[in-house]
């Protein structure tokens, strides 16, 4: 693992979690959008932000690793090298169903007429999410902070401080 590795690794989550924060955001700005353009255009469909461990596939790192040994004894197969978004996959559940039937989405006919289809995004779940969304991307700066102190404090050292 590299001296810059940390830094690194906290920069992928610093990315990773800007990413869920904007697909958060995106969820609440679209909590009352009946009607999209893709698809059958229905209602508005949740979105959620998947995560996958970075590992380190240097083949020199790799071959060096199974022949040495790492410093910690750790497996190199189990080594991460930060997080990155594997992808953003759609919530398929339904949304609740309102009755509304000024609504230009409402169904016109049928047992469900009057009643129009909503998001599946609840508020309060998304909000949770953010703070969680926050407080990861808050660790990942303290975390690159805590670097910085130490590289600070090595050169000190260096110097005869």
């Amino acid at each position: 693992m590299g001296f810059f590795n940390s830094m690194n690794i906290a920069a992928s989550g610093l990315t990773a979690q800007r990413l869920r924060m904007d697909t958060i955001s995106e969820n609440i700005a679209n909590v009352n959008t009946t009607r999209t353009q893709h698809g059958a255009g229905g209602p508005y469909q949740r979105k959620t932000v998947l995560f996958e461990t970075i590992t380190d596939t240097d083949p020199f790192n790799l071959v060096f690793n199974n022949v040495f040994g790492t410093w910690g004894g750790l497996n190199p197969a189990h080594q991460g090298m930060g997080v990155r978004v594997s992808q953003i996959v759609e919530d398929d559940s339904a949304g609740p169903l309102v009755f509304d039937p000024t609504h230009p989405d409402a169904y016109r006919e049928g047992p469900m007429e009057g009643y129009v289809r909503m998001p599946n995004v609840n508020i309060v779940e998304e909000m949770v999410n953010m703070i969680s969304a926050s407080r990861s991307y808050e660790a990942n700066i303290t975390a690159m902070q805590n670097f910085r102190t130490m590289t600070q404090r090595t050169l000190e050292i260096g110097q005869g401080r």
